[in-house]
C-alpha cells in the first residue's frame, strides 16, 4: 500500500460533510462520534478507507502530546477544536465512507495496559491551523 498524503488544516477544511441537523446516510449512520469515542462494536473496516495522514511525515515520533483547548474544551468535547499539529491529531489518520464520502478521523490510543482505537467525526468547522508553542 503506498504511503498516505499528508494533510494539513486546510486540507481539512475542504473535505464533504454532511450538514449538522440533516439525517445521517444509512451507510455509516450507526458511527456517531462528533467527539473522540471508542471505535463501536459495529464498525465495518470495509466500510471505510484511508485517504491521508495528519502525521508529520518527517518525524517518526511525534513528541507533542499536548492538547489545544483555548476555550476549556477538553479532549471528549463535540466542540473541541481540530488542531492537526497537536495530540491526538498529530498522530490520526483520515478516513471515509466508500458510500457517502463522510470524512472520520482515526487514532490508536495506546496505554499502558491497552489498546483502544479511537473514531471522531470531522466537522470542517472546528479545524484550526494552531501553531506549536
Amino acid at each position: 500500500m503506498p504511503a498516505l498524503p499528508h494533510f494539513l488544516a486546510a486540507d481539512l477544511r475542504v473535505l464533504p460533510v454532511a450538514v449538522h441537523g440533516t439525517p445521517r446516510p444509512e451507510c455509516c449512520a450507526y458511527v456517531r462520534a462528533p467527539g473522540w469515542e471508542s471505535l463501536p462494536p459495529s464498525f465495518e473496516a470495509a466500510q471505510f478507507r484511508p485517504i491521508a495522514t495528519l502525521r508529520n511525515p518527517d518525524d517518526d515520533a511525534p513528541e507533542v502530546l499536548a492538547e489545544y483547548h483555548p476555550s476549556g474544551t477538553t479532549f471528549w468535547s463535540a466542540d473541541a477544536p481540530v488542531a492537526p499539529r497537536f495530540f491526538p491529531y498529530n498522530q490520526s489518520e483520515v478516513w471515509t465512507c466508500v458510500t457517502c464520502a463522510r470524512p472520520f478521523l482515526r487514532y490508536t490510543e495506546a496505554g499502558g495496559y491497552y489498546v483502544e482505537e479511537r473514531i471522531r467525526e470531522l466537522d470542517p468547522a472546528l479545524v484550526v491551523d494552531a501553531a506549536l508553542p
